[in-house]
């Protein structure tokens, strides 16, 4: 396996009068193709070390590596091509724009990118909303569509680039039973038809048992004997 994600003594502090540490000198490693759940009590972390990983935040002290380059000398203009081009996110709450239809949520990306005409963009932003079972739903705008539908237009956004690496912050914690299931299978599936690299931070144990890896962490450090004590209770279901 290739590493495409390393980690290399990260650590993220607040100051203040009382400095607050987010993330404690975490290392790490992620393959391609893996797909990882990052899992913990509340405030240990999670979101904050997942920013890092995503180059999103910039962490204290540490380095993080993106297929073997370091990404620490990266001013800001390049962190956005980096985060445009070759990373995906996909969070708690959709973030769609509301004025715009599914099809345009997910084309912005590309429109951002360049990389591909108009035409061409079009026909990979529909296509994307097919394959995930959303071709009757294109024109319509979010507050049409269900949570769970959402959800997945929001993860057709994240594919738009062809990311190298798709990012998840708790992307099932607002949907029902279902809709979680379904996505928990999308992301299962990027990781092991389309060799995507994906990272889940989850507080769910079924969804962190789709996982090819569990990370526990504990106050911002990793805690490799954190495990909530539901998960080995039951697989999960498989998605619909």
């Amino acid at each position: 396996m290739t590493a495409v994600v390393v980690a290399e003594h990260l650590r993220r502090t607040l100051p203040g009068t009382v400095p607050v540490t987010l993330v404690d000198d975490v290392s790490l490693e992620v393959d391609r193709g893996e797909f990882v759940a990052i899992m913990g009590p509340s405030g240990s972390g999670k979101s904050s070390l997942l920013y890092l990983l995503g180059l999103l935040d910039v962490p204290t002290s540490g380095r993080v590596w993106l297929e073997g380059e370091d990404t620490s000398g990266y001013d800001e203009d390049r962190l956005a091509d980096v985060r445009l081009g070759r990373l995906g996110f996909v969070f708690q709450f959709h973030f769609l724009l509301a004025e715009f239809s599914a099809l345009d949520n997910v084309l912005l990306p590309m429109t951002r990118l360049g990389r591909l005409e108009p035409d061409a963009a079009r026909r990979r932003a529909q296509g994307l909303l097919d394959s995930l079972g959303l071709a009757e739903h294109a024109r319509k705008r979010p507050d049409q569509m269900s949570g769970g539908q959402r959800q997945r237009v929001a993860i057709a956004r994240a594919l738009a680039n062809d990311p190298l690496v798709i990012l998840a912050d708790e992307p099932s914690g607002n949907l029902d039973t279902h809709s979680a299931a379904t996505v928990r299978g999308i992301l299962r599936e990027l990781a092991t038809r389309e060799g995507k690299t994906v990272i889940a931070v989850t507080h769910d144990p079924s969804f962190a048992s789709a996982a090819d890896r569990r990370i526990g962490l504990v106050d911002g450090k990793l805690d490799p004997t954190w495990t909530p004590p539901t998960l080995a209770l039951r697989p999960p279901a498989a998605a619909p």
